[in-house]
This record gives structure tokens, C-alpha cells and sequence, in this order.
């Protein structure tokens, strides 16, 4: 491989890094997680930098390999015991305060994401992101009319997690 393809690849990587972390955040419950899928998702979008034709964006690209990374060893862990760190039981997003209300909130939001199916996860993190639902539909390879159903029964999901 090239320098210009390395270089390249960091830049694009390292102006979207925060996708990663947002993915990481929403599949993982302590730091050690955190980074290890972080390193997995870094390794799986390098070893297919080289595929990536440019068709879409390369932020939508990104999203679709990190969301198949982080759903593909969510699966594989799932007969393993999840344990959860003390310390990163507060989530903490850089360079913005919440008051105690936003962040208990921001805190109940993330538990209740925690407990969706590893699909519905992705959708919501998508929505959130502000991703239209036929940016939803590409990146997860589904219509964009199966992506509207599939976020309305994942609104109802949270709905009744956060308000019993």
C-alpha cells in the first residue's frame, strides 16, 4: 500500500473517528470494551479502505463496517458474562455540560438503548445522529420504509423502558 493511501485513510478516519466512539458507547458498558471494539472497528475499516469505491460517503461507508463490527462481536459475546465497570457506569460526552437533569436523562436514555436488540441499537443510533431514514436504509441494507417500522417499534421499545 501506498503513503497517500495511509494518509489518506487517517484523514478520513480521523475526521470521523466520532462515529466510532458513538457506536462503541452505544454496543459496549465499560472502557475496556470500549476500546477493544474500538481497535476492532479501526482494524475492519483499514483492511477494507482498499474496497471503498466512493459510491456513498465515506462517513456512511464507515458507519455501515463499524455498525457490522460492533453487531457481528455483540453476537459472539453474547454467551460470554457481561460484567459492567463501576467507573463507567456514568457516561461522559467531552466538551458538553449537562445539569444533573440532562445527564440523569442522558444516563436513562443510554441504559434503555443497552437493552434493544443489536438491529434496533443501530437504528437508533443512526436517528440520533440525524441520519435521514434513507441514509438509515443505506447504511443498514434495508428499505427505507422498513427503516421508518422498524425505528416507530424502536420509539415504542424505549417508550416503555424509560416510562413503565
Amino acid at each position: 500500500m501506498s503513503d497517500s493511501l495511509e494518509d489518506k485513510f487517517l484523514n478520513d478516519f480521523e475526521s470521523n473517528q466520532n462515529i466510532v466512539h458513538k457506536i462503541c458507547r452505544i454496543y459496549t458498558t465499560n472502557s475496556n470494551d470500549h476500546n477493544d471494539l474500538f481497535q476492532e472497528i479501526t482494524i475492519q475499516v483499514w483492511k477494507n479502505y482498499s474496497k471503498f469505491r466512493g459510491d456513498a460517503k465515506f462517513s456512511t461507508w464507515m458507519y455501515r463496517v463499524a455498525l457490522n463490527t460492533a453487531i457481528s462481536l455483540y453476537r459472539k459475546s453474547t454467551k460470554s458474562v457481561k460484567t459492567q465497570d463501576i467507573s463507567d457506569i456514568a457516561y461522559k460526552i467531552k466538551s458538553v455540560d449537562y445539569d444533573d437533569t440532562e445527564e440523569k436523562q442522558l444516563k436513562a436514555l443510554y441504559n434503555a438503548i443497552q437493552k434493544l436488540n443489536d438491529i434496533d441499537k443501530a437504528l437508533v443510533f443512526l436517528y440520533l445522529e440525524d441520519k435521514s431514514y434513507k441514509d438509515i436504509s443505506e447504511t443498514l441494507g434495508i428499505s427505507e420504509v422498513n427503516a421508518r417500522v422498524k425505528m416507530n417499534r424502536a420509539k415504542d421499545k424505549l417508550k416503555k423502558v424509560l416510562n413503565p
